[in-house]
């Protein structure tokens, strides 16, 4: 009875995601991104994506995120060529995969904490550099290297310390833009660390599946100003469809996962960070 139960839930669920990504645009870039990239298998280190499930979750979050990207590399407004773009947070090289062949012409670099995540990303051609995101600027790497775009896609959630590392972003790196994704929490922030929350201390748990601050999308639009950018464009996207008879289903999403998740394009203004005196 509980495996038929869990059955039933996963495949409403895999419906509900499956309107969510029609009701909100992604059914072509959906099917694009599955044809570049057949299997997802490879994606993360700590756990497998597989079965209709969680292939219908993941490739519909990477095409929330991919089309935010494609959005922003449109809107850039340097001729360099190639487009420059480093990817923070990177697991796999499979974003830069996407782009390489929906735009064409980017120099693409991804940056992970994790040993294993970088000897992924390199099989499949791409550069890699392994440092933690918050001390991408103490790099040699990038001290002369004029970048587009830095992306950041589901990795702030899991940085003890988002707001130092966007100032120092703000400060230091060279680019004109950067698209964040996180976790769209809709009812209120919240602080994650949902390993001792559920299992207590006794288990291990890794950067790779923490999240440490899970923020409503008001609270992190503050946190970017306050940091030195200027917000300009946001998306959510949930993993129910808005507007339809099933958007009950948030309901059940709130209880199990996300809403779904938000994602920003900013651009440095120190509108406020400069007023932000610290004695």
């Amino acid at each position: 009875m509980k495996d038929l139960l869990n059955r039933l839930l996963f495949n409403l669920l895999t419906f509900s995601l499956s309107r969510a990504r029609d009701n909100q645009g992604y059914k072509e870039l959906f099917y694009k991104l599955k044809k570049i990239v057949p299997s997802l298998k490879d994606q993360y280190s700590s756990f497998t994506i597989e079965g209709r499930y969680l292939e219908t979750k993941v490739y519909t979050q990477h095409a929330f995120q991919i089309s935010l990207l494609i959005d922003t590399l449109k809107d850039l407004e340097s001729n360099q060529m190639p487009r420059v773009l480093v990817d923070i947070g990177d697991s796999s090289g499979t974003h830069i995969l996407y782009l390489k062949e929906l735009v064409g012409n980017l120099d693409a670099i991804s940056v992970n904490l994790e040993k294993e995540a970088i000897e992924r990303i390199r099989k499949r051609g791409i550069k890699a550099i392994r440092c933690r995101a918050e001390d991408i600027n103490n790099l040699p790497e990038f001290s002369n290297l004029k970048v587009d775009i830095f992306s950041s896609l589901e990795m702030l959630e899991h940085l003890e310390n988002p707001i130092g590392f966007l100032k120092d972003m703000a400060k230091k790196a060279e680019c004109e833009k950067f698209v964040i994704t996180v976790p769209l929490v809709l009812n209120k922030s919240r602080i994650g660390l949902h390993q001792i929350r559920n299992w207590g201390s006794n288990q291990a748990f890794n950067p790779e599946t923490t999240h440490l601050f899970e923020l409503c999308p008001d609270d992190w639009d503050l946190l970017f100003k306050f940091t030195g950018w200027k917000i300009t464009k946001r998306v959510k996207y949930t993993q129910y469809p808005k507007k339809s008879l099933f958007t009950f289903f948030k309901y059940i999403w709130r209880r199990l996962d996300f809403d779904g998740f938000y994602g920003v394009i900013l651009e440095k203004d120190d509108t406020y960070s400069r007023k932000y005196e610290q004695k």
